[in-house]
């Protein structure tokens, strides 16, 4: 799959934005220049007659210049949001057909809250990049056209001021480009030994390496701090060029006025003029480390959605059942990487109804089995059918229709109850969502109708981070509950109750077994917790290498 994701967008509403940038960028140097030339006039006692035209353009770019301020943010923002909206949705069709084999060890927030923030690092550059640069460019642009009509050499020494500006800005975005990337390996590198060390505490404890542990946090830190450093010195720097281009411009500005024989309150004019650009072009540095942080999370994103799926659409004709079927798998084959076989060769026969347990040493390709099932992963060799048809070559979408996957972690979505056990029914022939006492029953043979009769609010319940928090056995029983709900065939569970106690973890299997009613259940799991109401175990066996 090729992936390009664009970091600078230029769009009608995103020029808009960027003229009504220019607009206000220039009302503030017009002001600043209108005022000069005002305060330098006035200090000569003329006519107060004289002055009310200088009088009114101060007042007017005074106003303009937080009018057309507002108006650009209220365009780039709304253009922002539009194009975050487009590119979110485009995105997670994207990543769909990545999941779960290519999407890394991350776990599963970690990855989902890494790809929003680099989305929205990208999408946010048209409004913190691309309108600061436009609004630069025509206040800029405006500026130098006014000086030249009033000094041509002054106007020259704008434009140069300009073009020096343009290569410190240059320069800030090589600096902020390179310590990005060195800042994001460093944070990347804390959050690993951060998670690596909290994860296994005990068992470092337990064996004297504490010190040693912590000895990598201190390092990441340090690789951190210095990254930062550096990113730092770096802004420092170009900001320190900002003020000596606008300096030096400002004092050649001065020299040749005053060789001009201008009026003196146009000379004035000319020499705050470069004063006032130094302002706007300022805000360019700002916009150099928003186009590296943009330009980095495009990079990531581009290297993830750029994988080729592990499982290809087979097109063909629709697949569709009436009844549980026999799923047969013959000499089957599975790698997730393609370098070494990590299943089969395996024949195993699923009858309708049949319970199965299979178990394994590590890597044995238990849960590779559970992804062919699913159709997250393509086989390598053999054949996967049901009722005869070859899975392979029926469309991505009717051959995950057949079955429903229970993992360790079943995600609680912060929302009602309703809702979570809403995503997992399907719409009956008339485009309706399943009724509560549909949604209730469903509770009870999962094995928690004594605790939804205990919730006040009852289906409109909040869970998650926002509401009522979930047991591990309320969670592992809420994702029974969806999976019933489902009414697919195959019910494929992964390691469902290795976080629970072997009471707690052997009543839910026997809660889901009880409720099948026909369903062909495949478990995977490395012990015999609540493995009796199974009909029998398939015991894997590593391998075998070509």
């Amino acid at each position: 799959m090729s992936a390009r994701v664009r970091t600078v967008v230029v769009t009608p509403a995103v020029v808009r934005a960027g003229l009504l940038g220019g607009v206000a960028s220039a009302s503030g140097i017009a002001l600043t220049a209108t005022s000069g030339w005002l305060i330098v006039r006035a200090a000569q006692m003329p006519q107060i007659l004289s002055l009310l035209v200088a009088i009114v353009a101060v007042r007017t770019f005074g106003m303009a210049r937080p009018v057309f301020r507002y108006w650009e943010r209220l365009v780039s923002h709304d253009a922002a949001l539009a194009d975050l909206a487009d590119r979110r949705a485009r995105l997670y069709a994207d990543l769909v057909p990545l999941t779960p084999a290519r999407l890394g060890r991350r776990g599963r927030a970690d990855l989902l809250t890494g790809v929003v923030d680099d989305l929205t690092e990208v999408t946010e550059a048209s409004a913190r990049v691309t309108v600061p640069v436009l609004a630069a460019g025509v206040a800029g642009g405006l500026a130098t056209i006014l000086t030249a009509w009033l000094h041509p050499v002054s106007g020259l020494v704008l434009l140069a001021m300009l073009l020096a500006a343009a290569l410190v800005v240059l320069l800030s975005v090589r600096l902020e480009s390179a310590a990005q990337d060195d800042l994001g390996a460093a944070r990347a590198e804390v959050s690993r030994v951060a998670a690596l060390v909290a994860d296994h505490a005990g068992e470092l404890q337990a064996v004297g390496g504490t010190e040693t542990a912590m000895s990598w946090v201190e390092d990441a830190h340090a690789r951190v701090r210095a990254a930062t450093s550096r990113q730092a010195r770096g802004r420092a720097l170009c900001a320190a060029l900002v003020l000596v281009v606008t300096g030096a411009a400002t004092l050649t500005a001065a020299w040749v006025s005053s060789r001009s024989g201008l009026p003196d309150p146009v000379r004035a004019l000319l020499v705050l003029t470069p004063v006032a650009t130094g302002e706007v072009i300022g805000v360019l540095t700002d916009a150099t480390r928003a186009y590296a942080r943009a330009r980095a999370s495009a990079r990531r994103l581009e290297g993830l959605l750029a994988q080729d799926p592990a499982v290809v659409d087979g097109g063909g004709a629709a697949f569709e059942i009436d009844d549980v079927p026999t799923v047969t798998t013959r000499d089957l084959t599975a790698s997730w990487t393609g370098a070494r076989p990590h299943l089969g060769p395996l024949d195993l026969d699923l009858a309708p109804g049949d319970h199965v347990h299979v178990s394994g040493p590590n890597g044995s390709g238990k849960s590779t089995l559970l992804a062919v099932l699913a159709r997250h992963l393509d086989p390598t060799g053999g054949t996967l059918a049901a009722d005869g048809t070859d899975l392979t070559g029926v469309p991505l979408a009717d051959g995950r229709a057949l079955r429903t996957l229970v993992d360790d972690e079943p995600h609680v979505f912060a929302s009602t109850l309703r809702e979570n056990l809403r995503l997992a029914a399907p719409i009956d022939g008339e485009g309706s969502d399943p009724d509560d006492a549909t949604l209730v029953r469903a509770l009870r043979r999962a094995g928690l109708g004594a605790w939804f009769d205990g919730l006040a609010d009852g289906l409109d319940t909040r869970l998650g981070a926002t509401g009522r928090s979930v047991s591990g056995g309320e969670r592992a029983r809420l994702a029974i509950a969806r999976a019933l709900l489902s009414r697919r065939p195959l019910v494929l569970l992964d390691e469902p109750v290795a976080h629970l106690d072997t009471p707690t973890g052997a009543a839910v299997l026997q809660d889901l077994l009880e409720s099948a009613e026909g369903r062909t259940v495949v478990m995977v799991s490395h012990h015999d917790v609540g493995t009796d109401g199974f009909d029998r175990s398939v015991v894997l066996s590593p391998p075998k290498e070509p």
